[in-house]
């Protein structure tokens, strides 16, 4: 639930809640405009209001103006950032794989959420990530690039996709390296 609150203006004042970037009128004095069965307006004898939207959801994110009819106009803004945590995109995400030794190989992982989430390769047991003669303990991006696998490539990689909202999620992808 979101609550926007407006305090202290006269009971004869008109007062109208809009939300900004989408120039939708939600709300005029006690009615609310807006379809959306989400959105009410409350107040205290007309001169505390305040806009409720429950089960609030990603696209509720914005601006939301509250303007009153007073000379001059009063206008209040405040700002909506709705965050959702990270959640693996399985369908554009890699699974388990076999490959022969030497062939190249890009494992790829999607996450979505808000913020966006940002991607980053690890192997299980700690193990080193094998970037042609580079050895790094962990990889950033969308996209894992094996050059030339061999023995020592096979194993579990986990994506790990973070964006500050908890928890943070993860897919293990099992890496089978058939040997010549």
């Amino acid at each position: 639930m979101f609550l926007l609150l407006m305090n202290s203006f006269p009971v004869t004042t008109e007062l109208a809640w809009i939300h900004k970037d989408r120039h939708n009128l939600l709300t005029l004095h006690d009615q609310v405009i807006t379809r959306n069965p989400r959105i009410s307006i409350h107040h205290n004898n007309y001169r505390s209001w305040w806009l409720e939207i429950r089960e609030v959801k990603l696209e509720d994110s914005g601006h939301y103006m509250c303007q009153i009819n007073t000379a001059p106009m009063i206008s209040q803004t405040r700002h909506l950032e709705v965050v959702v945590p990270p959640s693996i995109d399985e369908e554009n995400t890699s699974s388990d794989m076999d490959v022969r030794e030497g062939a190249d190989v890009t494992l790829q992982c999607r996450a979505d959420g808000s913020p966006k989430p940002v991607i980053k390769w690890r192997r299980e047991e700690d193990k080193d990530i094998i970037l042609g003669s580079k050895r790094v303990p962990s990889v950033e991006g969308e996209f894992l690039k094996l050059i030339r696998t061999s023995r020592l490539s096979m194993g579990a990689y986990l994506c790990i996709a973070s964006n500050g909202v908890l928890p943070s999620v993860s897919k293990r992808i099992m890496l089978n390296v058939l040997c010549k």
